[in-house]
């Protein structure tokens, strides 16, 4: 896998996955092909019986044996479309099983992602898998590969009665066959590449435009709309180009197939008619072997239609089970913590190809303490909190919690020791009790309440016109920045975990509001860890100690009142602060 890109699949690696899928309604799938094959040999007896026909009129046969030759090829056709019928059903409800395991797959491999990992790579590449990739998985096992089971076995038994009704026509036919044959490994020694790249191309279009939508404020503040038109401009240019070969390659590959459609039934009709000549064969046999071999035609554009399908489906399924090789968090039993110490041990951090932003940080946080950590812009306060919290891990040192390291720990035990909680938040579909219910499922409407009050949220949702019961989001209630902060505060208190990251978890309150939501979570976290990245000083007047950070290292650590008293850099700041000079 490359740097910041989430891996593809091997073909190796996409073949054992259809088979684990084949392999989990394997009763469907050889339905499905048992009735396929019972339809395609009830379809051989139409060719068959019309050639019996052809022989018997030019032998002057009666007419009741031409009727009861007609009655049977009427009921082989009725046969072969009710057993295409019930096979085509069997295969459509095989297809929308396995979509159903192959998305509920993909979820679970996308929860199981670290966080860095998604950032590193981007949303858009994930979406357009999540979105794009299992929508063109879902056609093809709900259309393309029941079509493609069904002409496989259809055109293998006409070709095989080909053989058993005249062995010299089917070599002629399986002969003039060839062309289509290195027409299609053209094809398929270039589509999967041609594929990878076009759904790659995709991808990227997809990140630039939602990375560009979510940031546009500062596009527009920094005057980058320049810079993010070309960036925008050269992904179309290159999504263009890849779907320009692949239809290059489509538009070389189908009329060379088209073409060599008549070859084996020129062929046949030529050497049947020779032999029918000398008397070596019968009419009815040649005029049978070349509707045998025109009934060829229709299921083998069937097969190289889907085939080519499959390319692009196979493209998609590659990127869907990639994720499979991506990094899991841990899951399962992990390292029970003896406590709830942290300590940052010899830290250092680099984001990627860009330059060092910690430079061997040391930190013990107490159990119960409050810790403010203040600096400026840049400093590394956000770095430092998301190693704390587990969503990185340190480039060098250590960081762990009651002695086990904090990227050991499985994710429902990392959720009850640390919490994160950023500007960033999201309002999930569904009712604010659904929203609040995210982060304790057994949860009652009482904890439901006393979460929304310890955050100050209770009094506007109670005005809302069925409480816990109003839907949120998209056709529902819309709530503004705030408000949807404070819903994510209030799955914290429920969440309840021994150590609490605030990195400017207030920033879209207002003052008044910040601080009285601060005051309560302070109230309902007695007695856990809080670690406040401070923005508002009056965080660090509140904390038990404040650790100040400058380019990547730990300058200063005390309370309020010593680095206030030692005239440094807190002290600074918070002069500076309260518009105060220094004497």
């Amino acid at each position: 896998m490359t740097s910041g890109h989430l891996p593809v699949a091997e073909p190796a690696d996409v073949r054992r996955a259809a088979q684990r899928l084949i392999r989990a309604d394997r009763t469907a799938f050889i339905t499905a092909l048992a009735l396929n094959a019972a339809a395609a040999v009830a379809g051989l007896g139409g060719p068959w019986f019309l050639g019996r026909i052809i022989d018997e009129v030019r032998s002057k046969a009666g007419v009741g044996t031409v009727d009861h030759l007609a009655l049977a090829l009427l009921i082989c056709c009725v046969a072969e479309l009710l057993l295409a019928r019930w096979a085509r059903f069997v295969g459509h409800r095989f297809g929308e099983r396995t979509l159903a395991r192959v998305r509920e797959e993909f979820v679970d491999r996308t929860l199981a992602l670290p966080a860095s990992t998604v950032e590193r790579a981007g949303t858009g590449d994930l979406t357009a898998r999540g979105t794009a990739d299992v929508s063109t998985v879902g056609t093809t096992l709900r259309d393309a590969g029941p079509d493609l089971l069904i002409n496989t076995v259809r055109f293998l038994i006409a070709l095989v009665a080909v053989f058993v009704l005249a062995p010299l026509l089917g070599v002629v036919g399986l002969f003039c066959l060839a062309p289509i044959w290195l027409a299609l490994r053209w094809y398929l020694r270039r589509a999967r590449d041609g594929y990878l790249a076009e759904g790659a191309a995709t991808s990227e279009v997809a990140e630039i435009v939602a990375s560009t939508a979510s940031g546009a404020r500062t596009v527009e503040a920094l005057r980058l709309e320049g810079e993010r038109i070309a960036a925008s401009r050269d992904a179309l240019a290159t999504a263009r180009r890849t779907r320009l070969h692949t239809l290059y390659l489509r538009s070389v590959f189908f009329p060379a197939v088209e073409v060599s459609y008549v070859l084996p039934i020129a062929g046949v009709l030529i050497v049947g008619g020779v032999l029918h000549t000398h008397g070596s064969m019968s009419l009815g046999a040649v005029v049978a072997a070349a509707l045998y071999l025109q009934q060829l035609t229709g299921p083998l554009d069937q097969i190289l239609v889907r085939v080519e399908q499959l390319q692009s489906s196979g493209a998609s399924f590659a990127r869907v089970e990639g994720l499979a090789r991506a990094p899991q968090v841990p899951r399962g039993d992990s390292p029970t913590p003896a406590d709830d110490r942290i300590d940052v041990t010899g830290v250092r951090y680099s984001y990627g190809r860009g330059g060092e932003v910690l430079h061997g940080v040391d930190l013990t946080v107490r159990p119960g303490e409050r810790l403010a950590i203040v600096g400026p812009s840049g400093a590394g306060k956000t770095t430092l909190s998301r190693l704390l919290a587990g969503v990185d891990a340190p480039t060098e040192g250590t960081v762990t919690v009651g002695g086990v390291p904090v990227g050991a720990l499985g994710p429902e035990q990392l959720r009850r020791q640390v919490v994160l909680v950023t500007q960033e938040h999201h309002v999930f579909l569904g009712t604010v009790r659904d929203n609040l219910r995210i982060a304790e499922p057994g949860a009652g409407d009482e904890e439901l309440w006393a979460a929304l009050a310890a955050v100050g949220a209770d009094t506007w949702v109670r005005e809302l016109s069925d409480g816990l019961d109003t839907p949120l989001g998209e056709g529902g209630c819309r709530t503004d920045g705030s408000q949807a902060q404070q819903l994510a505060l209030a799955r914290v208190v429920l969440a309840d975990p021994h150590t609490l990251i605030l990195d400017e978890a207030t920033a879209l309150l207002d003052p008044t509001t910040a601080r009285h939501t601060e005051r309560a979570l302070a109230a309902v976290l007695e007695g856990r860890t809080v670690i406040a990245i401070a923005h508002r000083l009056h965080t660090a007047h509140d904390a038990d100690r404040v650790a100040v950070m400058a380019d990547g290292l730990l300058t200063e650590l005390g309370s309020h009142e010593e680095l206030v008293a030692a005239d440094g850099a807190y002290a600074a700041l918070w002069h500076s602060w309260h518009g105060d000079r220094p004497s």
